[in-house]
């Protein structure tokens, strides 16, 4: 059985993207593989972060992962902090990576960007929190790793670092290998979809939070950007629009592109948007009220204990084994 591992920061309220790109696929992987699902809390505050925010955030999500169908019995869900040795693992691997190879993370660059032009610092923690992400995948050797698209670039820099541990220390990490679903991968903007949902966008209108109210659901599907044209069609490049919430539809429904452009053929847009603002709503509705009975359960806290206690158990034999390797602490 191959090992699966992934990750979401508990850093806002995620969107309808962060759900169909990762939860919804979390999900079906876990009935196939062993998974290891973390919430990256460390990777968080590498931008500034109210701190009782975040831990409100940190049990929300948690809340959120086992919602959407996460089963703590099948997988592994803990809190990256509370597992010493991705800190640990981080620092050893950092030096082992160069800042020449850390400078080309477009990531970096465009987070950079977002922080300069708020007026804030730049910290050395995002500067290298691609060689942390790094750590958390190899720690655990992993098999494969659910990322978006946008995430290739720092997929590509741990099997770099993983290989050249390798190459200088003997055979230690497994080189994972990237798992990127068909469909859904990467959910655009709803006004603007040429770019990524993202939960940091500033203007609401663009993304769908799973903490949005039905009725809000509808207004932003129904005033979502399409095209000119008259019918229901797909294409990624010359109508980014309407392919965007065929993704969506498809996604959520097990529909495929072809049957639900298909299904409305003769028919307007504004059908169109009506029923699948209506697919969104019954999609994200129980989630919401299952997350609210988990956090007021008080079940939380057990869920993470066990799996910090899972992972550290994991983790232990790997990091001894780094350490070793690499000469630190004493031989008895």
């Amino acid at each position: 059985m191959s090992r699966i591992l992934s990750g979401i920061q508990p850093s806002g309220v995620l969107t309808l993207g962060n759900y169909i790109g990762a939860l919804k696929n979390f999900v079906k992987l876990q009935h196939e593989h062993e998974c290891l699902f973390i919430v990256v809390d460390l990777h968080a505050i590498t931008v500034p972060q109210d701190r009782l925010a975040l831990r409100k955030n940190i049990k929300e999500l948690t809340a959120l992962y086992v919602a959407c169908g996460i089963d703590p019995e099948k997988s592994i869900l803990f809190v990256q902090s509370e597992v010493p040795a991705h800190a640990e693992l981080s620092w050893i691997l950092t030096c082992n990576a160069s800042m020449g190879e850390l400078s080309r993370m477009t990531q970096f660059k465009d987070k950079s960007a977002k922080q300069e032009t708020a007026g804030g610092q730049i910290s050395v923690g995002l500067f290298s929190y691609p060689v942390l992400m790094a750590a958390d995948v190899i720690l655990y050797d992993t098999d494969m790793v659910p990322v978006g698209d946008d995430q290739k670039q720092h997929m590509e820099l741990t099997r770099d670092i993983a290989e050249r541990f390798n190459a200088r220390y003997g055979d230690t990490f497994k080189i994972p290998e990237v798992y990127i679903p068909p469909q859904g991968a990467r959910i655009m903007s709803l006004q603007d979809p040429m770019k990524k949902m993202s939960k940091s966008d500033d203007n609401t209108k663009n993304i769908i939070l799973l903490t949005d109210p039905p009725n809000v659901i509808r207004k932003k599907i129904k005033s979502a950007v399409t095209d000119s044209e008259s019918t229901i069609g797909y294409d990624r490049v010359n109508r980014p629009g309407i392919s965007n919430l065929l993704e969506i539809y498809a996604v959520i429904t097990g529909e495929s592109i072809q049957e639900l452009v298909a299904k409305y053929e003769g028919k307007g847009y504004g059908d169109f948007k009506s029923d699948l603002a209506e697919v969104v709503v019954a999609e994200i509705e129980p989630i919401q009220k299952r997350q609210q009975e988990i956090l007021e359960s008080g079940e939380i806290d057990d869920i993470l204990d066990r799996g910090r206690d899972a992972a550290m158990k994991l983790a232990a034999k790997k990091i001894s084994k780094v350490k070793h390797k690499v000469g630190l602490g004493r031989k008895r």
